[in-house]
């Protein structure tokens, strides 16, 4: 009965350190990342955590530290691709730390981003990765601020006096958009997006239009734009179509964007790129094997994540220097989608080369 009781029993920190031969305060540095331990007594206790199968408590170890060891995610939503696998990526760099990562959606909700937030403080998170609705100015990262939040923004946000930003190069990458349509002769250009207040919203329809300007003063670019919800932005899209607006190309600043567009094209009939080019902001397994496949900018979301993860855990660790601002360059996907205007319908549009990138 005594040896079913131990073998029921969760094995403790003492066990680990009675089959290692160390002490338990030994055990436990190990377990928390302290490298001053001896080499072979840190192999000692891996070996024995792994015989035992030992696992940390976290609540007990938890009561003796001010934080837990828990990161907070909050996106805006997990619907796309994008926010989906920067929760995935920021999983398991935290697991990769010993942390737990609690993940969350603000569903686009200002007021729900900092309820979340707020209930992360009362859990004692380590450090929350937040990718807000809007832009780094809005009432979460001013929660965050005024409780003295450890924190790292990312997505929609430039840069910030007290909180370390990575996101994606928007303007860059909308500039080699521009540079891609104007290169294959566009000269009329529709835009279309959701929250124009959003940072990366701008900086993406700036990096388009300022580059489409330079590189041709008489291009005519219009422009579309609906708060959060698509319905109005589909709505927006069939009165100006119906209006007999018709642009040679359609870049899509967002993916919801691109699948409204592209839903618009096929009611009215039109083929891509011989009637219409499509470009989307983002890229999504759909529009890889769907015919034609449509022309993407591929955001860094692996890159961002691990530098997010950086950065806060630099934090975490009592880096006391100035917040940083990073930028990840995005990669341009010239597809089928896109062709010269005047091709004519269904043609095919012949052979199409993508501009040299500069």
């Amino acid at each position: 009965m005594a040896q079913q009781e131990a073998r029921q029993r969760r094995p403790s920190i003492h066990d680990v350190a009675s089959h290692a031969g160390v002490s338990a305060a030994t055990v436990s540095k190990v377990l928390a990342g302290v490298t001053t331990v001896k080499p072979e007594n840190a192999q000692r206790v891996f070996d024995a955590v792994e015989r035992l199968g030992y696992r940390v408590d976290p609540l007990a170890s938890d009561m003796r530290r001010a934080k837990r060891r828990i990161i907070g995610a909050i996106m805006p939503e997990f619907e796309s691709e994008f926010f989906g696998s920067m929760v995935t990526e920021l999983e398991g760099l935290a697991e990769q730390r010993g942390y737990t990562l609690v993940a969350a959606s603000s569903r686009e909700s200002e007021a729900r981003e900092k309820e979340i937030l707020a209930r992360m403080h009362d859990w004692r998170v380590a450090g929350v990765v937040l990718a807000p609705v809007r832009n780094e100015h809005g009432p979460a990262a001013a929660f965050m601020k005024a409780h003295g939040m450890t924190g790292v923004l990312i997505d929609r946000v430039l840069s910030d006096d007290a909180f370390d930003t990575v996101s994606a190069d928007s303007f860059a990458a909308s500039a080699e958009v521009a540079r891609m349509l104007i290169g294959n002769g566009h000269s009329h250009i529709l835009v279309i997006g959701l929250a124009e207040q959003a940072a990366t919203v701008r900086a993406r329809l700036e990096g388009f239009r300022s580059q489409a300007l330079a590189l041709n003063p008489s291009v005519r670019i219009d422009v579309i734009t609906s708060e959060v919800s698509v319905a109005p932005l589909r709505s927006s899209l069939r009165d100006y179509f119906g209006r007999g607006e018709r642009p040679t190309a359609v870049y899509s600043l967002l993916l919801k964007g691109t699948l409204v567009a592209l839903s618009e094209f096929r009611r009215r009939g039109w083929h891509c790129p011989d009637d219409i080019s499509l470009v989307g902001f983002d890229d999504a397994e759909w529009m890889q094997v769907t015919w034609p496949a449509i022309a993407a900018v591929v955001q860094p979301v692996r890159q961002i994540a691990s530098e997010a993860m950086n950065l806060l855990f630099r934090r975490v660790e009592g880096d006391a220097g100035p917040p940083t601002a990073r930028l990840e360059p995005c990669q341009v996907l010239m597809r089928e989608s896109v062709g010269s205007p005047g091709s004519g319908p269904h043609s095919g549009g012949g052979d199409r080369q993508q501009p040299p990138l500069s």
